[in-house]
């Protein structure tokens, strides 16, 4: 069945401002998936979210869609409010896609996340919180560290310069990057393979092939991590030297990433399409980096990369994410 289907999206900020391409980003997933729904037979309508709420609601109504393609990543650029999307289309009782305000909310918080894996006996790596008052307590932690913004996303406020290796320069570190970013987590650094492992559906989710971060051309003189530089600016060595790649694995490895990802998909709640972040030590050892709900759908970003190797196109893959929602729907 052909729907009306809206395209809910957050409003970049101008060009020139600091993370301006990462935030143009979700142009680019506006535009995809408005070609892919069009090629369905579906009738795509573009509604920017903003403060607005009254606009916003007006304009939903007019354009008289059946659901949503929820693509908000932030509102006016602050990403606390990235679930608060999801909310009012659950207040207007509009099915969208991608996970619950609530799962948003929870998975925005790199701290709160960390706490929920920890309760629930799931492997991360050791962290505390700066919020800019009480001294971080990190004194029990291995170095190297890796200071994190809680709540950026787009790896927004990671770069070479956040791994910490000397513990007298964390100070210092954290009162600058407080100033930038506002309350900062103090992680153990992991040094070892990094991968990616996307998932679809709900309840029980289908893991898709796992991606491998390929750090081999990385300089030495370089931590191996996918920072703002690596993922947005391609004329930096991080960015070029940053690969993705699929590559064919044991079988108890790759079924112990899919068994830990799909674990952290169903403790978050997560729904339709999300991605987790795992680091493997020098043993092996899966450690939970970042969990994605709501994972970039760029054409060439990793979640849609990870969907064609399983065998679909982006054209299909947008039509299951449909097929989700027209399900749960009905």
């Amino acid at each position: 069945m052909k729907k009306a289907i809206g395209l809910i999206h957050n409003q970049p900020i101008p060009e020139g401002q600091a993370n301006w391409e990462s935030s143009a980003d979700v142009i680019a997933q506006v535009e995809a998936i408005e070609t892919a729904l069009v090629d369905l037979g579906h009738t795509a309508v573009r509604i920017p979210f903003t403060r607005d709420l009254g606009r916003l609601v007006r304009q939903i109504e007019e354009a008289g869609i059946s659901m949503a393609f929820n693509l908000c990543e932030s509102v006016d650029d602050n990403p606390q409010f990235a679930a608060h999307p999801a909310a009012v289309l659950e207040l207007m009782n509009i099915p969208f896609t991608g996970s619950p305000a609530a799962a948003l909310m929870i998975t925005t918080d790199k701290h709160l996340v960390k706490l929920v894996l920890q309760a629930a006996g799931l492997n991360t790596p050791r962290s505390c919180l700066y919020s800019g008052e009480e001294p971080a307590h990190y004194a029990h932690m291995r170095f190297p560290v890796i200071l994190k913004p809680q709540f950026q996303d787009a790896s927004i406020g990671i770069d070479q310069e956040s791994v910490i290796t000397d513990p007298g320069r964390v100070p210092a570190a954290l009162r600058k990057f407080y100033g930038l970013y506002g309350p900062i987590v103090v992680e153990e650094y992991i040094d070892g393979r990094e991968f990616n492992i996307s998932l679809m559906g709900a309840a029980h989710p289908e893991v898709m092939p796992a991606a491998e971060i390929d750090f081999t051309g990385f300089p030495d003189d370089l931590f191996k991590i996918v920072g703002y530089r690596a993922k947005w600016e391609p004329e930096s060595i991080e960015y070029r030297q940053t690969q993705r790649t699929f590559p064919a694995l044991p079988a108890d490895m790759a079924e112990d990433m899919a068994s830990v990802a799909t674990q952290c998909y169903q403790l978050f709640g997560l729904r339709d399409y999300g991605r987790v972040d795992l680091r493997l030590d020098a043993n092996n050892k899966a450690y939970i980096l970042e969990i994605n709900a709501n994972p970039c759908l760029s054409p060439d970003a990793g979640f849609p990369a990870a969907v064609q190797q399983s065998g679909l196109d982006y054209t299909a893959m947008v039509e299951k994410i449909v097929s989700f929602v027209s399900t749960r729907s009905t």
